[in-house]
């Protein structure tokens, strides 16, 4: 299955970094995708400060992150050309406002709890925001992000003593999501391979896509897919992005604090 991403453009989302995220029920190829969204980390766009790509592959994970501009990074041309297969991406292009261009400080984070892997990317700025952090959590580089990521690890540790069911770990971010998002903007995406979990500050939007799949036309360039023609009828996708992408296809806007969870590419509250 194919898949396309997202355009970032500066009237779409304030200058701030882009988020895209994918969830779907069946191993799903993200190559063409990439190589438009890495176009868009200094080349179409002013978002240079660093970008990354987290792929999800059973309990493994494929972590790629570069301090340098996405649209020059020889790591994002092996991106481009790779053909890795996820059930869950998470993507970030950077436009730092807190914390250096520097490797340390690029998206996605990834940690570890119960045994899994987490993975977490954040757009806004955070004021303030400097929790207590003890334990396993604590922040490599200097970003609000980082930290506020280590505080819901920190958190969701303290709440649950083992993994807990989607439906469980999603009432828990509910609760704990309004405390970060008090200090400012925060828009992000998580998973852990199970499921993908998006919250709005902002601007978010996601598609739901199934069959009959139909043809796509992107919003910011003059390129289009038949999904019809790189999809099985049992194929579900769900697409979590910054600003629409298509302008063809129904997008959802999500409100204000809202918490989404999606799994197997349908939304499941």
């Amino acid at each position: 299955m194919e898949e396309l991403t997202v355009p970032c453009h500066p009237s779409h989302n304030g200058g701030m970094c882009q988020l895209l995220g994918m969830n779907c029920n069946t191993p799903t190829d993200v190559t063409f995708s990439f190589s438009g969204f890495a176009r868009r980390g200094g080349q179409t766009d002013h978002h240079a400060d660093g970008w990354g790509i987290t792929f999800f592959e059973g309990r493994g994970v494929r972590h790629f992150i570069d301090h340098e501009p996405a649209s020059t990074s020889p790591v994002a041309e092996l991106i481009a050309r790779y053909p890795i297969k996820s059930r869950h991406v998470v993507a970030h292009i950077r436009k730092a406002t807190e914390g250096a261009v520097a490797l340390e400080n690029c998206h996605p984070f990834v940690r570890e709890l119960w045994g899994r892997y987490w993975v977490f990317a954040h757009n806004g700025t955070l004021k303030e925001f400097h929790p207590r952090l003890h334990g396993n959590f604590r922040p490599v580089g200097q970003t609000d992000s980082e930290r506020a990521f280590c505080w819901l690890m920190q958190e969701l540790a303290k709440s649950h003593v083992s993994v807990p069911s989607v439906a469980e770990l999603t009432l828990t971010l509910r609760e704990l999501a309004p405390q970060i998002a008090r200090h400012g903007s925060f828009n992000f995406l998580l998973s852990n391979g199970e499921a993908l979990w998006a919250h709005c500050a902002t601007n978010l939007y996601f598609v739901e896509r199934s069959h009959p799949f139909a043809h796509a036309q992107l919003a910011d360039e003059d390129l289009s897919v038949d999904f019809a023609t790189v999809t099985a009828p049992g194929d579900r996708v769900a697409v979590v992005v910054t600003a629409p992408l298509t302008t063809n296809e129904t997008w959802t806007q999500m409100a204000p604090g809202e918490l989404r969870v999606f799994v197997d590419g349908v939304s499941a509250g």
